[in-house]
């Protein structure tokens, strides 16, 4: 607590008839309760803290860098995503389809729900700017797909992109 010192205690003689000089009084402040406090809070809030968890995603990738993985043309559906950010889609061996962005969810839930088995293909031109693989890769977790693979868009894609797109 605190405790002030009044110095009262003196002796009264000769000393207390003359005017004498006012003497400072010491003040002592414990500091322990407000220490006890500060304690008290800083456990509080880190034991009642909730920490933000981690978002994980399962990847399984083939055992052997060779190894080939044989799926069917009617099970595989294609997108492609230029490096101006158009997106183009297409099921098996058929022709591209120019689609937009705010189109290709429908499309994936729609394709889903026709078929369980679908796996989706994601091609990302390498000159395309990272975010949109991110978002692609949100709107097939939204679309609650959880089978797709990412692969090199190559030379031969970009050659049937531009067939498409009649550059």
């Amino acid at each position: 607590m605190a405790a002030v010192e009044t110095g009262e205690s003196r002796s009264k003689g000769r000393a207390a008839k003359k005017h004498k000089k006012k003497r400072r009084l010491g003040i002592r402040i414990d500091m322990t309760p407000m220490v006890d406090v500060a304690f008290l809070l800083l456990t509080f809030f880190m034991l009642t803290t909730s920490f933000k968890k981690a978002q994980t995603m399962e990847i399984n990738l083939p055992p052997d860098e060779k190894a080939k993985v044989e799926v069917a043309e009617s099970n595989l559906l294609t997108l492609r995503i230029a490096t101006d950010g158009s997106i183009y889609w297409n099921m098996g061996v058929e022709p591209p389809t120019k689609i937009t962005f705010t189109e290709l969810r429908p499309l994936l839930l729609e394709r889903h729900a026709s078929n369980p088995k679908l796996i989706t293909l994601v091609k990302v031109d390498r000159d395309g700017k990272y975010r949109m693989m991110v978002d692609i890769m949100d709107e097939l977790n939204l679309a609650n797909i959880t089978r797709f693979s990412l692969a090199p868009m190559l030379p031969a894609d970009l050659a049937q992109l531009q067939k498409v797109s009649g550059s």
